[in-house]
């Protein structure tokens, strides 16, 4: 015979609902907190480059033939005249100095980026920059041409139909130029020829690098790959380096423990700094920079003259007098009196800073000024960098 009374029954219910009730509302908490953090941060490979992940610049010389009169004029002493010379004797061919007049060849810079880990015949794409007094590489194509990396070897070989993308049309009183038109690209063009020897599966420690070298960033992002890893293998070395020891259970591995690291997320620390264009009055500032108490007054002091003479003359059928000219001269002075001594309190964000000068009335070149005056004044607690 069950015995349990009623109120007992009901009170257990309620405490079940309960219990689920508070579980539910932390689970929904945690998920908020994490999508919240996840919004706001960014991801490991955005922000740092991995250790022999890098590319390699290549660059070399060539010639560039099949131009319609718009080459480079090959006079006397012209180092494209001497390149098609030696080109031509390679080929087995003695031409004179004095047969070369054509203006369908000219001499060419090629560069080119090496991808990491390219392999022998791929495929990358160059860049071709005319060398001498060439009007346009429209239609040329690029002969043979090594392409050399810092240490003088040669990595890769280009030729191709040059693309350009400008144009230049000229008359005998106008001429239009659009673009660049000595400069053009070969999708494809250049052939790797020799690899950059890095193994990467042999690797007892990997060093992250920061794009933005930063003393809270690197720690943050040591602690994430710590944190992920379950064990004190990541650590940070300088303000720019992480240094990451590969665990046993990876092995040889490091491809995924890299793939495993980059897709973690930290919020990147920021220096307080304002960015400042002189030129073009641009002004870039972060969120970061604050300003203490400092009272802000902005004036010109502007002379107008405008001069408007005036004819003065007799009047008609008058015996006596004769036409003259008459200055008038108006001056008007602005003494900026309209503008008003603004006071900054203690703490300024970013966005009350620009509210409070733009109620001044302040242009952004005058607030270029007047943020070097508060920097100048110690009041601007942030770094000011002129472009």
């Amino acid at each position: 015979m069950n015995t349990t009374h009623p109120l007992t029954l009901s009170t257990d219910r309620f405490r079940t609902s309960l219990r689920a009730l508070a579980t539910a509302a932390v689970s929904l908490l945690i998920l908020t907190v994490a999508a919240t953090t996840a919004h706001g941060a960014s991801r490991v490979k955005d922000i740092v480059t991995f250790e022999g992940i890098r590319q390699n610049m290549l660059v070399g010389y060539g010639l560039v033939v099949g131009l319609d009169g718009s080459g480079d004029s090959l006079k006397d002493g012209h180092f494209t005249k001497q390149s098609l010379l030696a080109m031509l004797n390679r080929l087995g061919v003695k031409p004179t100095e004095s047969g070369l007049s054509s203006e369908n060849v000219a001499a060419v810079l090629v560069t080119a980026s090496l991808p990491a880990f390219a392999r022998q015949g791929t495929q990358i794409d160059v860049t071709v920059s005319s060398l001498g007094d060439a009007e346009s590489l429209s239609g040329g194509t690029l002969l043979v041409t090594p392409l050399l990396g810092a240490d003088g070897e040669v990595y890769a070989v280009a030729q191709g139909q040059v693309a350009v993308g400008g144009f230049k049309a000229a008359g005998q009183a106008q001429s239009v130029t659009q673009g660049v038109p000595t400069s053009g690209r070969i999708a494809g063009g250049g052939v790797v020829e020799r690899e950059v020897g890095f193994e990467m599966a042999a690797m007892d420690t990997v060093e992250l690098n920061l794009r933005n070298p930063d003393l809270t960033t690197a720690r943050r992002v040591a602690d994430a790959v710590n944190a992920f890893l379950g064990t004190n293998a990541a650590g940070a070395t300088d303000p720019s380096t992480v240094k990451v020891n590969v665990p046993k259970n990876y092995g040889t591995r490091v491809v995924d423990l890299l793939t495993d690291i980059e897709q973690l997320r930290i919020e990147p620390d920021q220096l307080a700094r304002v960015v400042i264009d002189e030129r073009s009055g641009v002004i870039v500032m972060g969120e970061n920079v604050r300003i203490s108490t400092v009272a802000i007054a902005q004036g010109n002091l502007t002379i107008r003259i405008t001069e408007t003479p005036q004819v003065s003359q007799p009047g008609p059928f008058a015996e006596a007098g004769e036409t003259v000219t008459v200055p008038r001269t108006e001056i008007d002075v602005d003494t900026g009196a309209d503008r008003r001594l603004a006071v900054l309190s203690p703490g300024v964000s970013l966005q009350e800073l620009v509210n409070g000068l733009n109620a001044l009335g302040i242009g952004p070149r005058d607030m270029i000024t007047i943020l070097q005056a508060i920097k100048a004044a110690g009041a601007l607690q942030a770094q000011i960098e002129v472009m």
